[in-house]
């Protein structure tokens, strides 16, 4: 930020405080307002941007404890006091009592230190402002903090179950109209950001962009869910399957069925694995998890009914829920 800057804006005031506020102050109201005029608050408000980062540039300044003092003392000799008052206009120094400070006498010469002094004070040697706290080599003049950088943009993107699981370069419309690339890694999951370091809104005074900042939702699968880097899938048994045992066909995400062997007196909830069928990412792929669930048959004819009923007459005359009783009882 430039010296003229500093005269000319009062920060004190951007930020709605007082000249005494404290440190702790001073971050609560900051941080008050620039959850208003935030831009991802604010999207498509330019007003709201332009305030967003007055407040930003005003905080920067009075937080940071050598800026602060350097910005009071120049808003001090910018405010009309009898320091700046000109001879005979009632104050009895005028510009002399300035120029004191910085060893003047007042015969009306100074020395060539005196004026390193002055720009001492704003961090500067007196040969011009190429650096120190009043500018930076990268453009603007923000102080010590340097140039600000870019906002971030959020962007969101709706993926089916199988783009997120596999992975995708996709094509999205930034805030200009103009679509941009959007590599979508393998694995990505519901909520996940993708970052674009750079893609975002440019740096007001010469500092690095901001990002563009992806959220990704996930539609949910007819048939499969996430379990990490698992996939789940309920695979449905018949009571003669589960007692005696089958192979049975088990549906994989965009490939092939595998086949499964279920042994006999499978019961519901058997999870059965298939290794490496689950979501690939950079960490490894995960298995596909099938679960079992033995079907019970709304529908039997007499013939079936018989055949059951005649099981029913041979079959182990044992409880199953007598451990389950058991342990309530306890």
């Amino acid at each position: 930020m430039a010296s003229q800057d500093w005269f000319d804006k009062d920060f004190y005031k951007v930020l709605g405080v007082s000249k005494d506020i404290s440190d702790a102050d001073l971050k609560k109201a900051y941080r008050k307002l620039a959850r208003k005029y935030h831009p991802d608050s604010n999207q498509g408000d330019a007003a709201a941007e332009a305030k967003f980062k007055e407040i930003s540039e005003a905080y920067s300044v009075l937080s940071d404890k050598g800026q602060r003092e350097e910005y009071d003392q120049i808003r001090a000799m910018g405010s009309g006091s009898a320091r700046f008052q000109a001879p005979g206009s009632g104050g009895a120094g005028g510009f002399e009592d300035v120029f004191s400070r910085f060893g003047q006498s007042r015969g009306g010469s100074y020395q060539q230190a005196d004026f390193d002094d002055l720009f001492s004070m704003f961090g500067q040697q007196s040969g011009g402002f190429g650096s120190g706290r009043f500018g930076q080599s990268t453009g603007g003049f923000r102080g010590y903090g340097g140039p600000q950088r870019g906002a971030d943009v959020t962007a969101r993107t709706t993926l089916d179950f199988q783009t997120a699981v596999k992975g995708e370069t996709i094509s999205l419309a930034g805030e200009d109209g103009k679509p941009f690339k959007v590599k979508i890694p393998a694995g990505v999951s519901d909520g996940q950001k993708i970052r674009l370091r750079g893609r975002g809104r440019p740096s007001p005074d010469g500092g690095e962009p901001g990002d563009i900042v992806v959220q990704v939702t996930v539609r949910p699968h007819p048939v499969f869910t996430r379990d990490g880097l698992n996939l789940r899938v309920t695979v449905p048994v018949t009571f003669t399957e589960a007692a005696l045992g089958a192979t049975i066909e088990v549906p994989t995400l965009g490939g092939d069925p595998v086949k499964l062997r279920v042994a006999p007196g499978t019961p519901s909830g058997r999870v059965l694995r298939v290794k490496g069928r689950g979501v690939p990412s950079s960490k490894g792929t995960g298995d596909l998890l099938a679960e079992v669930q033995v079907a019970v048959p709304a529908h039997l004819d007499d013939k079936a009914k018989e055949a059951l009923e005649r099981f029913h007459e041979v079959e182990p005359k044992e409880n199953p829920r007598a451990e389950l009783m058991a342990k309530a009882r306890e």
